[in-house]
C-alpha cells in the first residue's frame, strides 16, 4: 500500500504494527476492555507476532520476498524507466533532484539507478577513464 520513497526506514509490517498497537492501547484505556491488563496483553501480542514475522523472514528468504519489497531499476545506461518511475510515482524533477543531490547533473552518465526498499535511490555512474573509456562508479 505505501510507496517505498514514501516509507522510509520503516517496513510496511513496522507501520502496520504502529496502527495496531495505537488502536489496541486506545482500547485499553478507554474501558473498551474490562482491564488496561487487557489492553497490555493486546498491545504484547502484537509485538510478539511483528518480532516473529521479522524473525521468519529472516530465517526463510521465500517469506522475505513477500514481505519485503525488492529494489527497482529507475535508470538504465542513462534513460529513465517510465514505466518503473510510474510505479513509485516518482516524477522526472524528483528524479533529478535525487541525483542532484549525489552530485551528478544529468542522467547520461548514469549506468544504473535503483530504488532501494529502504526508500533510497541508489546510484551507479560510469566514470571516464584517461583512455577515453567508461567505468563504473557506485554513488550511494
Amino acid at each position: 500500500m505505501l510507496l517505498k520513497r514514501e516509507s522510509g526506514t520503516l517496513g510496511i509490517t513496522d507501520t502496520l504494527l504502529i496502527v495496531l498497537i495505537a488502536d489496541a492501547s486506545q482500547n485499553g484505556m478507554a474501558d473498551d476492555y474490562r482491564s488496561v491488563t487487557d489492553g497490555i496483553i493486546l498491545v504484547a501480542t502484537l509485538i510478539f507476532w511483528s518480532l516473529f514475522l521479522n524473525w521468519l523472514s529472516y530465517r526463510f528468504p521465500v517469506l522475505e520476498k513477500l514481505i519485503k519489497p525488492r529494489k527497482l531499476l529507475l535508470v538504465r545506461n542513462g534513460r529513465m524507466l517510465k514505466d518503473n518511475t510510474r510505479k513509485e510515482l516518482i516524477t522526472y524533477s524528483e528524479l533529478m533532484s535525487e541525483v542532484r543531490a549525489n552530485g551528478i547533473t544529468d542522467l547520461s552518465s548514469i549506468r544504473e539507478a535503483y530504488m532501494e526498499p529502504t526508500g533510497t535511490i541508489s546510484i551507479i555512474c560510469f566514470e571516464e577513464s584517461p583512455g577515453g573509456k567508461r567505468e563504473e562508479k557506485t554513488v550511494v
